[in-house]
């Protein structure tokens, strides 16, 4: 039911924290599945013929069935993209690369060499992955600040393929062109007009046009998902995302439009996205919802972040901040906003979330494009054993062992008792040998 002025109703429920659950799982559409199984199983064995069939199918592309029609963006056509972008969104994105870029510096790992007492030499060495697919979402919006923060982290880990791909427009048959301008920007060169679940197969089993790689990142629709689902253990993934979500933990000194506002900063992203308060003063709660609705009458996406707030919103009142920060533990949310008096004691209850924000002036949106942090981050409450992306996922370690004769005389008597104990004798005999080796 609308009002008259055509703005959404809001609709959002409150709770006592006693009685609050906040319960998401990844999606079981068995329909959606099925496609998809059909298709990673088409591109697995056909390549670019299945690839184009979907891109036809799926993204309405007629001219993709050509043979001629290259699956693959030219550099030119990147560069053209760059070229167009008004100068100021250039500088805004050059600017928010060089955060993004020094943060993640940062979080290069360091090898370990050490010996111990009997001269074992012991080590764990890092390299770079080879090969990694970036997908970056397309369709009605794009988003190249997801361009940045997938390629980022992966150029700074040293991966010296990346191939990117993003859905065409049927109008186009182009990705969007803030996704390829940001790919030239960051010298990406190997670009191609494929989305879908189509993509995800392409970049796991390769075709003749797009090569296999070691790992798929980036997020998408259901679909992307269920693809990654379908490949994951063929070929490495990131996560499998799922809507966005924040929970603003708040007290009576937080400003309601700031807290209304950052709400609606994540529900106008999706019907599915989730939006909570937190809040430990039932009249801040009160406050908030008068905001929500005066903003949202504003707001250009107002049915899309409307349904959001029905579907996934809620104002959570707390006696105390012990049990505010237990509903936001059990909830293991992807952002976490605290905006309280003191936030310290906050800060160190929080065992589960993907990112924090922490004060009236560190609003959601800033991780998403420019402070330096990545925005990919743990959904449906994976932040309980997850992180977010970052330049280790894009490294692999290996350990290095090197004994001397010495070193393997002084160890040989308990590795061959444990390898009899497991009855692997051939095991025992390894080590055996090279002291008979030795003493001979």
């Amino acid at each position: 039911m609308q009002q008259a002025n055509d703005t959404p109703t809001l609709d959002i429920r409150t709770f006592p924290a006693k009685t609050f659950a906040w319960s998401r799982t990844s999606s079981q559409d068995e329909e959606a599945m099925r496609t998809v199984t059909g298709i990673v199983s088409d591109v697995h064995v056909e390549g670019d013929s299945a690839v184009r069939r979907a891109t036809v199918e799926f993204d309405g592309v007629e001219s993709a069935a050509d043979a001629e029609w290259s699956l693959r963006v030219d550099t030119d056509t990147l560069a053209q993209a760059w070229a167009s972008l008004p100068a100021d969104l250039q500088g805004a994105l050059q600017r928010a690369a060089e955060r993004i870029c020094t943060f993640h510096a940062a979080q290069l790992p360091r090898d370990i060499q050490q010996t111990d007492a009997d001269g074992a030499a012991l080590g764990m060495v890092w390299r770079p992955l080879r090969r990694v697919g970036v997908y970056a979402p397309g369709g009605r919006a794009a988003y190249p600040s997801t361009v940045l923060m997938n390629v980022i982290p992966a150029q700074v880990a040293g991966v010296t393929e990346i191939a990117l791909v993003s859905p065409p427009s049927g109008e186009t048959g182009l990705p969007h062109p803030l996704v390829l301008a940001a790919a030239h920007l960051l010298g990406v060169k190997e670009v191609y007009r494929v989305g879908g679940a189509q993509a995800i197969a392409a970049l796991a089993y390769g075709t003749e046009t797009i090569a296999r790689v070691d790992k798929v990142v980036g997020p998408g629709n259901l679909y992307v998902a269920l693809a990654k689902r379908a490949v994951m253990g063929d070929v490495g993934i990131d996560s499998i995302a799922g809507p966005s979500e924040v929970f603003i933990v708040a007290d009576a000194t937080a400003n309601p439009a700031y807290v209304a506002a950052d709400m609606l900063a994540q529900a106008e992203h999706d019907p599915q996205a989730g939006a909570v308060l937190v809040t430990l003063d039932s009249a801040l709660g009160e406050a908030v919802k008068a905001e929500l609705s005066r903003q949202l009458a504003e707001l250009p996406r107002r049915d899309v972040a409307s349904q959001a707030l029905a579907r996934w919103g809620a104002i959570v009142v707390a006696d105390n901040l012990d049990e505010a920060m237990q509903v936001v533990n059990e909830s293991a949310p992807e952002h976490v906003e605290l905006m309280l008096a003191e936030t310290e004691t906050a800060l160190k209850s929080l065992r589960a979330a993907g990112a924090v924000f922490i004060g009236p002036y560190s609003p959601e949106p800033v991780g998403d494009y420019y402070a330096g942090p990545n925005h990919v981050l743990p959904t449906h409450g994976s932040a309980r054993y997850a992180s977010g992306l970052g330049v280790l996922d894009f490294v692999r370690r290996m350990t290095v062992v090197s004994y001397s004769a010495a070193t393997l005389e002084a160890h040989a008597p308990d590795i061959v008792r444990l390898a009899e104990a497991e009855g692997l004798t051939a095991h025992a005999r390894a080590v055996a040998m090279r002291l008979r080796g030795a003493q001979s």
